[in-house]
């Protein structure tokens, strides 16, 4: 396993600056994953650590050497594209020793790395079938086991599932876990989808526009964004965000909502509450009612006006609910974030 060190990144096409003094250490062994909506940033930032991309500045490390303007194949890395990029003449066996036939890998090592690689990803009944005789799910175990015969330092994963149904993706995101902690290599995955990042990742980077909004564990993450652009980008539905004001009682006031707050904080602020950090409650100190239902199995998820205020909760009681019903709701003040109204960090 390798660490790859990012230091004072950029990286421009033609006029635009897609990235800007970006800095990143990523830690030997750890699955860390590049989160963020389309055109952050983050394949490209993937792209440069393989040598896909040029740099316009800065410098890039893996395993303590300079591999700034190294050539794709000098880096030690293994990486995994979205599209699988399978060679349809070849077979599995084929397709996953071909990088290393060409690289001159002894014969006996070939056979012995992807022999290794097919049992570890179920491949080894599949070896002499062609692409068009597999599935999705077993065409990408094809392009991943394609990586992983490598052995490499570091291995990139470009939005690798995301060409696969629901049901296929969360079983290879568990497959993917799995190999982590097999292996124990240094894995980077760019993703926009949270599911993935929450599940998969030692550690979350946030991006938007080129630059880090956000490190850290998926938990860290989670529960404090450090902005509201990541509070708003994680979570399902996403968090409510509520403007008002903080007196010198420390009570939150926005309309008609109203309630106390573990916060030295006053002024203008934006209190940002999770759905499932909201509760319905008989003897709740706030109302409001019911304007959408929406069933998920073992949760409701309920919208609520409040005063003007649209608000999502998470309902895991059974119990029946309606649109234009009256509730009552408590909001859990101990897990609320506060932001600031105008550069929308957290306070």
């Amino acid at each position: 396993m390798s660490n790859v060190h990012l230091r004072k990144l950029c990286i421009t096409r033609g006029n635009q600056e897609i990235i800007r003094d970006l800095d990143l250490q990523i830690e030997p062994g750890e699955f860390l994953v590049l989160l963020g909506p389309s055109g952050c940033g983050k394949s490209t930032l993937l792209h440069s650590i393989a040598g896909l991309i040029d740099l316009s500045g800065g410098a890039i490390e893996i395993g303590g050497r300079d591999m700034s303007h190294a050539d794709p194949s000098e880096r030690g890395i293994g990486m995994v594209f979205q599209s699988y990029a399978l060679y349809p003449t070849m077979t599995v066996e084929k397709n996953m020793s071909f990088g290393l036939k060409i690289a001159g890998t002894p014969k006996a090592e070939v056979t012995r790395r992807v022999r290794k690689t097919a049992e570890m990803l179920q491949l080894d009944a599949l070896l002499d079938r062609k692409p068009s005789q597999l599935s999705g799910g077993q065409r990408q175990r094809v392009a991943i086991g394609r990586a992983l015969v490598r052995e490499a330092g570091v291995y990139l994963f470009d939005e690798p599932l995301s060409n696969l149904d629901a049901k296929l993706r969360a079983e290879l995101r568990r497959e993917l876990k799995m190999l982590h902690q097999t292996l124990g290599s240094t894995m980077v995955y760019v993703t926009h989808d949270q599911a993935e990042a929450m599940t998969l990742a030692t550690r979350i980077v946030v991006m938007q526009g080129g630059r880090i909004q956000q490190i850290g564990t998926p938990a860290e993450v989670y529960d404090r964004p450090a902005n509201r652009f990541v509070a708003g980008f994680l979570g399902s539905p996403s968090m409510n965000f509520i403007e008002g004001s903080v007196d010198a009682q420390g009570r939150f006031s926005a309309g008609a909502l109203n309630m106390a707050l573990p916060t030295t904080k006053q002024g203008a602020v934006t209190l940002a509450a999770r759905p499932e950090h909201l509760h319905i409650d008989d003897n709740g100190a706030m109302s409001g009612t019911v304007t959408l239902v929406e069933p998920m199995g073992n949760h409701q998820v309920v919208w609520i006006d409040c005063g003007g205020q649209a608000l999502s909760l998470i309902e895991h009681d059974a119990r029946p609910l309606a649109s234009g019903q009256l509730v009552r709701f408590t909001i859990d003040a101990a897990r609320v974030s506060l932001f600031d109204q105008g550069s929308g960090q957290r306070l």
